[in-house]
Parts: C-alpha cells; structure tokens; sequence
C-alpha cells in the first residue's frame, strides 16, 4: 500500500528543510561495528521469520487509519508492517545504508534521511502513536535523551501516544546503559508520563533486561 498523499507531503516538507547541527549519536560513531543489524533482518525476513512483534503491538493500540510516525525505522519491517495494516506512517532513518536497504525491501515505503531533532513538528505534524523501537533510545546521542523525548512529546496529536522498546543494559554495540528509573525520570522532566510498561512486544510482565514502554503527555 503506498504512502498517502499528507505522509508524503509531510516527507517532501521535510526533505526541503535546512539541515540542522546535531551531536553524534552513539549509533554514527559505532560505525561498522553495528552493519551486521540490517544484515540480520534481512536474512529474517528472505527466510520468512516473524518480524512483526512490534508492529502488532504498534497496531492494537492505533484505531484504523491511525497517522503513526516510526523513529529510527532501520530496514523498514516495523513501518512497512504497520502501513500494510491501513495506517498513514511517516518512517524516518538517518543511516543512509539502513535507509537504502528499506528502500530496496519495501519500495513503497517513503523514508526520511532525519534524526529525531531534526523533525519539526511545524513541518511533519502531529501523530496519533509516535515509535521509538529497535533499541534507538540506547543509541542516541550523549544526553540528548531528554531532549529526544520532548520532541516527541510535541509530535503527539491530542490524546496521542508514543511507544518506546530498548534493551536496559549495553548488551549491542556501541550502545548505553539506560536503566529504567532513569529513564522514567528522564520521561518526567520531558513533560511525559508512562502509562505502561512490559517486558516484551508479547506483554510479558517488566523486567531487567528488555522494556516496552506506553508514555503520554504528563
């Protein structure tokens, strides 16, 4: 299903936008240390393994139709899983070998080149459930986390929510430790609340190593 017609205009706005001044995030300066994530999808998805976890649960929280906006979406299985359920999605990947492999998997997937600082609210506009899943939060650039979360904050559309999926511990490449007090203080000071929080996409009960969180405005 391709993109509808405001998706893309918002993606066309974007892409006219002036290019923004960002710290490096943990993922850019792990460099090939982490080119084995989009490999491993990719083998997942020619041998047909269930790749949807996150999507599914994306979509049993969205009504139809719902806009979604997904952050980070790497090779594109989550956003072009949540798209072929009926929803308008906006996918954005800074990583350009990650954005082509998306664009080579999913064509009908439109990807953004954007960091989420660099999503202006003004141009792309509000969204009923915002994404931040496959460990994007633990790669991140040094202590822009708050940061990134009150981005999303004003990406939200009235009543909208945002779902946040990462490893606690350091346990990729290249990423942080971001334990979950600390997190859920950071969610505070961003003007966000947590509405939930699971284990897993499966909603498993919470737990040290893996945390999915539902956040909305405070």
């Amino acid at each position: 299903m391709p993109p509808s017609s405001q998706g893309a205009r918002g993606a066309a706005r974007c892409r006219r936008s002036a290019p923004v001044s960002l710290p490096r995030t943990r993922w850019e300066l792990t460099g090939q240390g982490n080119r084995g994530y989009g490999q491993h999808f990719a083998e997942q998805v020619a041998r047909g393994a269930d790749v949807d976890g996150e999507a599914r649960f994306v979509d049993a929280l969205a009504a139809r139709g719902a806009r979604i906006l997904d952050i980070g979406s790497g090779m594109g299985r989550v956003a072009a899983s949540l798209q072929a359920r009926g929803h308008e999605v906006v996918a954005t990947e800074p990583d350009p070998d990650l954005r082509a492999q998306s664009e080579s998997t999913y064509a009908d997937l439109a990807v953004l080149p954007h960091e989420a600082l660099a999503l202006d609210p003004a141009e792309v506009g509000a969204f009923d459930l915002v994404v931040v899943v496959g460990n994007v939060m633990i790669y991140l650039g040094e202590d822009t986390e708050v940061a990134v979360l009150e981005r999303v904050r004003d990406l939200l559309a009235p009543g909208g929510r945002a779902v946040v999926g990462f490893h606690l511990t350091a346990v990729k490449t290249g990423s942080r430790t971001y334990p979950a007090d600390e997190f859920v203080a950071d969610v505070a000071s961003a003007g966000l609340r947590v509405v939930h929080r699971f284990g897993s996409y499966e909603l498993h009960e919470p737990n040290d190593d893996y945390a999915v969180w539902v956040l909305t405005r405070a």
